[in-house]
């Protein structure tokens, strides 16, 4: 089995079925679109329901993901247990009525266990079929060739949730051991029990009936396949770590914890509690502001409030007095930013969001906790119940949660009265109903928001000043009437030149001032009417509703954008120019400092094309073509050309963006007038993202300058090393890589030479063991891949012996067996590595006839080659 990193086992997935004809489906946002039914995209099969019941027909009916989720329904297990989270990866393979169980399971196995692949030992798989599902069963122990007594049959292997599209399942088991095997009762100990040895990392489900309304089952027309597996557990499980949080998809935000804290991982299960507890939130609550959910009292909101909320809560268990989370925000978008890079690109956003829920919490929590030790102490003298009026009143007038409640009952020895308390909670929930005389009050976003009508215009297309009315401010979910905090709050004009972010651009940035007041602009966003909400922070005064304001955006920042969005436009079309109409806009990111842009395409472009693409907009730019901005109904745009992105949706009236007709697309962004404007453009990069997904990301103006002067001062540099003038270094780079290639070349002659003449006598190190040829020695070795390179040498001049190499490699040991296979029914080399492996302080395992591991006592090296002959004489 191969050592992988999380962020390699994800790619690897979706290499692996992407090599197999899979579509690769990006990874949706954590807010659904277009999908009431889910607050939360809550698993990989959530954003394909759309194929699933037949609204879409995909591409590919062979899809693959990785698809970030988010379930917060066993909140309260998370953090005491080794594998509950409320943010997950879950890798899923999907055929929508193309193949079915054969290849299903076919694709599982392959995946898991070649080489290749993970490489997983065979012998340590097991699965789980239905009980009247016997074609999986057959496939298994026909066509996989497992043995039927790891093929166990149990009767809940049946995917089904209500309504709709349902199947049998097959569940995949990896046995981590008997180091795991400490569950009680014993009855647990097999796959699919109660147990931490038999870890389920795969399930296969196969959709093939239909559950109808009247409780009766049919056959679907199209049977699907729907597969998940959690990149967590799976990563745990290759990592052989104790638990999801020992892998390092936690451990360096566990670290950063430690330093935040001074305390340690690792030292008692209720720190690590906390540990776990505040890693998994902040994962949750970064990606979840990322995607477009911010705290508040309901909905998703909600959900986000709740979560820093417990953290903060499990932030006093390690003695964390203040605002601590936001610093944790870096440390996720470093660890998960490599396919996940929209935290990495709102960091300081979702910084100061936390930040800001963090310090209004804390200024209630160390008050509420005081309360909740007088009710503590009231219970505990009497029937140790805290009532449900007494925790709905610490909710409501204290802002202590009541989760919060219910836990620190918990560990005190008492209970709440849940039902007196969500009897408290009805009545509230209709008094505020009867107030606002609105509809619901659980709504997907603020109720705030959604209660605010009162139109607000952008003017930012003609300006990036003006004077405006403030029409309302927002501070923690409520319109209030001045502001002078410290914390970020929300406010509307009645007309701004801040631009919202969207459409791939990013939100002005700039100050808002009277007599009275001033403020920073961190974020524009629109609200649920159409308005745009400014993201402020105080700097100095009050800012104070119904008084009117200078709004001035950073007007160079927002030039920079203007080129890069209009260089987007360019690069759009030039695309289209070189590799076909099929590149279509699939994401972008428009930014002051550079511009992303990711397309549909198969392969990776060729440098030529990309010089080529290059060249043409350049050209564009040279050229000083005039851009032009119109709105126009939207069948007049379609037959002037204009290109519209899948996915948005569109009024009747639309907005052109026209670059002398060579580019022209429907865009609300805001774009330079001539392309002059724009000056330079330099693509700095182009990489795949997924199946037919590709990704440019370029940079204009004076950033492109700032590129070619960077690599101009390398080259400088690069010729001054090589002693050769700039002229003439592509030539002595040549020479010097051809004179490394012939010494590498003499090297490795010699090597091989060495260890031949080392290994020509192994007289000292060959004895016979109860009529065997035991052959043991401790040889120079640079890795393991050189230590089975002499072993391969070995075993060619001596098929019949049992050889057992051993080496230092860097401050470890590695170790090497092979058994002949006419000796493996009596002795296997798996067995002697887990001995010898031992011996050394470290593991081991592999094949019956050839096994490898390792470990750290580099003294108890003779020890450990001792142990083969032992090992012999007693199974010999």
């Amino acid at each position: 089995m191969k050592k992988l990193t999380g962020n390699e086992i994800r790619q690897m997935f979706l290499d692996y079925f992407k090599a197999h004809d899979h579509m690769v489906e990006p990874s949706a946002p954590l807010v659904p679109i277009d999908d009431d039914s889910l607050l939360w995209i809550n698993s990989g099969v959530a954003t394909l329901k759309k194929y699933f019941d037949g609204r879409v027909v995909p591409e590919n009916p062979r899809i693959v993901n990785a698809q970030k989720a988010i379930r917060t329904n066993d909140i309260e297990n998370v953090g005491f247990t080794a594998r509950h989270h409320t943010f997950f990866e879950m890798l899923g393979n999907f055929s929508i009525g193309n193949y079915f169980k054969e290849e299903a399971i076919i694709r599982a196995w392959e995946f898991l266990t070649d080489d290749q692949w993970i490489g997983f030992d065979k012998d340590l798989l097991y699965v789980t079929v239905h009980p009247e599902d016997n074609d999986a069963l057959n496939i298994w122990k026909d066509v996989i060739g497992l043995d039927e007594s790891r093929i166990i049959r149990i009767e809940g292997n049946f995917w089904d949730i209500g309504e709709g599209p349902c199947g049998p399942n097959s569940e995949i088991f990896y046995d981590r051991g008997e180091a795991y095997d400490t569950v009680t009762p014993a009855e647990e100990m097999y796959p699919g029990g109660e147990n931490e040895r038999y870890l389920e990392i795969w399930n296969l489900v196969f959709s093939e009936f239909n559950h109808n309304k009247d409780g009766s089952y049919t056959p679907l027309p199209k049977q699907n396949i729907d597969t998940g597996m959690g990149l967590e557990r799976i990563t745990s499980v290759i990592q052989d770590a104790k638990t999801n949080f020992d892998t390092d998809l936690f451990t360096p935000i566990i670290r950063e914890i430690e330093t935040v804290s001074g305390q340690k991982y690792g030292v008692s299960d209720a720190l690590d509690t906390a540990f776990k507890v505040i890693s998994d939130h902040i994962r949750t609550v970064s990606f979840a502001i990322a995607d477009g959910a911010l705290p508040s009292n309901e909905g998703r909101g909600y959900v986000l409030r709740r979560l820093i909320r417990r953290a903060v809560r499990f932030s006093k268990d390690l003695n964390i007095k203040e605002a601590f989370m936001y610093r944790l925000v870096d440390v996720v978008a470093e660890v998960m930013g490599g396919f996940y890079p929209n935290v990495k690109e709102k960091t300081s956003f979702i910084k100061d969001v936390v930040k800001g829920e963090e310090e209004r919490f804390l200024t209630t929590l160390d008050d509420g906790i005081k309360i909740y030790q007088g009710l503590r102490d009231q219970a505990a003298a009497g029937d140790k119940i805290i009532s449900g009026k007494d925790a709905f009143k610490l909710y409501d007038t204290y802002g202590f949660p009541y989760e919060l409640t219910v836990e620190y009952a918990a560990l005190d020895g008492l209970t709440v009265d849940e039902s007196a308390f969500n009897e408290e909670m009805t009545a509230q929930k209709q008094r505020a109903r009867d107030a606002r005389k609105s509809g619901d009050s659980m709504q997907v976003q603020s109720e705030t928001f959604h209660s605010i009508t009162e139109p607000s215009v952008f003017t930012g297309y003609e300006n990036t000043e003006g004077d405006s009315e403030l029409r309302f401010i927002v501070s923690d979910d409520e319109i209030v009437q001045e502001y002078s905090g410290e914390n970020p709050a929300e406010v509307i004009f009645k007309e701004t030149p801040f631009y919202a972010e969207s459409g791939g651009q990013i939100a002005d940035t700039g100050i808002i001032s009277n007599a009275h007041g001033t403020a920073e602009v961190d974020y524009v966003y629109k609200a649920p009417n159409g308005q745009n909400v400014h993201v402020i922070r105080v700097i100095e005064g009050v800012i104070q509703s119904g008084e009117s304001y200078t709004l001035k955006v950073n007007s160079e920042k927002r030039r920079f954008v203007m080129k890069n969005h209009t260089a987007t436009h360019l690069m759009h079309q030039a695309l289209k120019d070189v590799i076909g109409e099929h590149a279509n806009q699939a994401g972008s990111l428009v930014q002051a400092e550079r511009l992303r842009f990711d397309f549909s395409h198969l392969e990776s472009l060729t440098n030529d094309e990309l010089t080529e693409i290059e060249n043409i907009v350049n050209e564009k730019i040279y050229a000083g073509l005039n851009v032009t901005i119109e709105e126009m109904p939207i069948d007049q745009a379609k037959e002037k050309g204009a290109m519209a992105l899948f996915g948005e949706k569109y009024g009747d009236i639309v907005r052109v963006v026209d670059i002398d007709q060579y580019s022209v697309e429907l865009c609300g962004g805001i774009h330079v007038r001539n392309t002059s404007d724009i000056g330079l453009f330099k693509i700095v990069s182009e990489n795949g993202i997924g199946a037919g997904i590709r990704r440019i990301e370029a940079v204009t103006s004076k950033y492109a300058a700032d590129l070619y002067k960077e690599s101009e001062l390398a080259l400088e540099n690069i010729a001054g090393k090589v002693k050769a003038k700039i002229s003439n270094v592509e030539h002595k780079v040549d020479q010097l890589l051809e004179d490394k290639k012939a010494l590498q070349h003499d090297y490795d002659k010699l090597k091989k030479e060495l260890q031949q003449s080392q290994l020509n006598d192994l007289s000292d190190a060959t004895t016979e063991v109860n009529g065997v040829q035991v052959i043991r020695k401790e040889v120079e070795a640079e890795d393991g891949k050189d230590l089975r390179a002499q072993m391969d040498l070995i075993k060619s001049q001596n098929q019949d012996s049992i050889v057992a190499l051993a080496a230092v490699t860097g401050d470890k040991v590695s170790l090497v067996v092979t058994v002949p296979k006419a000796l493996t029914d009596k002795v296997r080399a798996g067995d002697i590595m887990k001995g010898m492996a031992n011996i050394v302080g470290g593991k081991g395992g592999g094949r019956p006839d050839m096994a490898q591991g390792g470990g750290t006592n580099i003294e108890s090296i003779t020890a450990a080659l001792q142990f083969v002959d032992e090992y012999i004489k007693d199974f010999l």
